[in-house]
């Protein structure tokens, strides 16, 4: 697979994103935090040529406001990848598998015409806490196992994590990026 990326955060305001296939950026999370570096990433990725991302970190409850301020907030153009970035919160809490049904549901409502959504979790959430193995339009599974397209799953995977150094790094399940950008547009 020469589908690779990377995903990144305020904590990496800049980046490299040359010969990147694709960049995911967090652009909100709960109802209250917006990151504010998103734009100028969103516009680095582009200008190397990348397929554009963005993800929300969703926290228990208020699962339809959320969505709506992920949409309204994230600085996404038609065709952009949406994702739902489902773990722990920094108080250990967790939205239930059905808010994380919910949540990917409503964006599929809101943005679904031009916007593939896809479902980001570790892999113990995706083994041990999803009971429905509902991932939207594409599953993006974070397992750090050192075996890049390997995330050591049985279920249908888009895009593995496969390790956090020096940067959130990410394989693609696409023949190459023509492929990746097809997809995307649905």
């Amino acid at each position: 697979m020469t589908v690779r990326g990377i995903d990144v955060s305020s904590y990496q305001p800049t980046f490299d994103a040359k010969g990147k296939s694709f960049v995911f950026v967090k652009a909100t999370e709960g109802r209250t935090y917006i990151n504010p570096q998103q734009r100028a990433q969103a516009k680095r990725a582009r200008d190397a040529g990348a397929v554009v991302g963005f993800y929300h970190f969703l926290w228990p409850g208020n699962i339809q406001a959320q969505a709506e301020y992920f949409v309204e907030q994230c600085a996404s153009v038609p065709y952009d990848l949406l994702a739902c970035d489902w773990e722990y919160t920094g108080d250990g809490t967790a939205a239930s598998n059905k808010e994380k049904d919910q949540f990917l549901k409503a964006v599929q409502k809101l943005r679904g015409s031009n916007h593939r959504v896809l479902l980001y979790c570790n892999r113990d959430f995706w083994l041990n806490r999803d009971t429905t193995s509902f991932a939207a339009d594409g599953l993006w599974i974070a397992d750090y196992n050192g075996k890049p397209g390997k995330p050591g799953i049985k279920a249908p995977w888009r895009i593995h994590q496969y390790t956090s150094e020096p940067i959130d790094t990410n394989i693609g399940n696409w023949e190459d990026k023509a492929a990746l950008v097809k997809w995307a547009r649905g």
